[in-house]
Formats: C-alpha cells, structure tokens, sequence
C-alpha cells in the first residue's frame, strides 16, 4: 500500500488535542501580548487550521521577531546537515505560548539584586557568581564495635 508523505502526515498524536483540552479556545490566548524579543514555544493547536506551523517546528522555541494583528514572526536555528539555518516562520497566536525557559534566570537576577541591596545595606561585600556543586566533605568510619562485613551473592537455586 502506498502511504502519505503530504504536510501533516504522521500527526496523528502531534496534532491531536489533549485530554480535557478539547473545546473553545480560551480568549486569554487571543488576548496575551506577545513583543519583539519573546522567546516563545511553538505547539501547533489543531482546532485551528488557519496559520499552523509545519510539523517539524512543532515543540521548538524560537524569537519573536515581528508583531502583526493576529500572528506573530518567529525566528527558529533549524538543522540541516552540519549547520544551523535562521528560519523565519510566521504563526498564529493559537499556536504559540510564551516560553519558560528563561524564568529561572529572571528569579535569579531578582533574587541576586535583593541580596545585593542587603549587603549593600548591612556594608558587606558579597558575591554573587555560581559555585558548582562541591565534592562531598571527608567522613572517617571507626572500626571499634563495627567489624567490617563480607558481602557476597546469594547462590542460585532452582524452584523445582
């Protein structure tokens, strides 16, 4: 049997909509302002054919890089071969959300700077950079009453 190779083929779950997530598109969608510079994720909403991504941009994050009535732009690095290719996608704003990738790095500038205006305050000189996650500090195990024991397999035995 011949099979499809058309634009939406091998979608089937890709497209499909969630459970429970079926219906009416809430207006908070419409109504979520998107500008230059966002950093978005691209996830392609089935209920509206109108503006939808190819599949192969469905689940990746991109930029927002211009702003129209009822579509955003969207600059996404595609792979092709050994190099990365800018692409502009130009998608409707049922089909993108706003991207989270970047809210750890935004609660930690935050935190950073009230921790800087309180030392700031107190007249202390901290400093703020990242340490990585240490090596585990040096532990001595006594042998007094802890003999040390002898661990060995348990033999097979067959349940016949």
């Amino acid at each position: 049997m011949p099979h499809s190779f058309g634009l939406r083929a091998r979608t089937r779950h890709m497209f499909s909509r969630k459970f429970r997530d079926h219906g009416a598109i809430p207006l908070s969608t419409y109504l979520t302002i998107y500008k230059t510079g966002d950093i978005v994720d691209i996830k392609a909403n089935a209920a509206v054919q109108k503006g939808m991504p190819h599949k192969f941009y469905h689940g990746r994050t991109g930029v927002v890089y211009n702003v129209t009535k009822s579509a955003v732009g969207v600059i996404i690095n595609k792979r092709v071969g050994n190099r990365y290719i800018e692409k502009r996608v130009n998608i409707r704003v049922e089909h993108i959300k706003h991207s989270k990738c970047r809210q750890e790095f935004l609660d930690r500038v935050k935190d950073n700077a009230q921790k800087k205006q309180a030392a700031k305050d107190a007249g202390v000189i901290v400093s703020m950079k990242r340490a990585p996650i240490q090596p585990r500090t040096a532990r001595y195990v006594s042998t007094v009453k802890n003999v040390p024991q002898t661990i060995t397999a348990i033999p097979y035995e067959t349940l016949l």
